[in-house]
């Protein structure tokens, strides 16, 4: 693991402790209305990128097989209490979205709900996760993103150095653009505005040419 990568691991695994508590008014307003309907489209062999303390874990469909991975011991940790709480049967393994240890396409269904936010490098762990699905694979991401509003996008760049370092996250990402430059055409691409333009809902046909 790089020193960038340990850096961030490191401050969600600080994190972990108040960090349901943090995002409970989100929650409550709109993510987990989100996260349900992120599971209806899960389909096949499932991987979770970024399972964090296991918010989704709640809302897993119980006939599928799905492996999670996050790269926080600490938030892990938390996840492996709400798969047995919630009697769900889940791989959960640590791991590094940036370096994954699939071979190739190994996933039916990649999915992610507020993750790239935090990958150190998300053009690296975008082409893992292309590597990894399968062709014609389904790749479904809720993401914030920087907002295209000028003045919107300025106050993000601003702050973002703030939030970044307190816990890890970045808020004015250009996931879109990234996802591009990690070699998804855009034909390929789905993209429906959850709130204003900073929540994304991004659905990737993983056409392998």
């Amino acid at each position: 693991m790089d020193k960038k990568t340990e850096i961030i691991r490191k401050r969600y695994d600080r994190a972990s402790i108040f960090y349901d508590l943090m995002e409970a008014p989100m929650e409550v307003m709109a993510l987990k209305r989100w996260r349900i309907e992120v599971m209806k489209l899960l389909k096949g062999r499932v991987l979770e990128i970024g399972v964090g303390t296991g918010k989704n874990i709640e809302y897993y469909p119980k006939d599928l097989d799905i492996t999670a991975i996050d790269f926080s011991e600490k938030m892990l940790a938390k996840a492996k209490v709400k798969a047995a709480l919630y009697d769900k049967k889940v791989d959960l393994r640590l791991m590094d979205a940036q370096h994954m240890d699939f071979a190739d396409n190994t996933f039916d269904t990649v999915f992610t709900t507020c993750v790239f936010c935090s990958v150190p490098d998300p053009i690296v762990g975008l082409k893992e996760i292309r590597r990894i699905c399968k062709p014609d694979g389904k790749i479904i991401m809720i993401e914030h993103v920087r907002s295209e509003k000028k003045v919107l996008g300025l106050i993000m760049d601003v702050l973002n150095p703030l939030v970044v370092n307190s816990y890890g996250a970045n808020i004015n990402r250009k996931t879109l653009e990234n996802i591009n430059k990690a070699g998804f055409d855009e034909v390929e691409v789905e993209v429906e505005n959850l709130f204003k333009d900073i929540v994304k809902k991004i659905i990737i046909y993983n056409k392998k040419y």
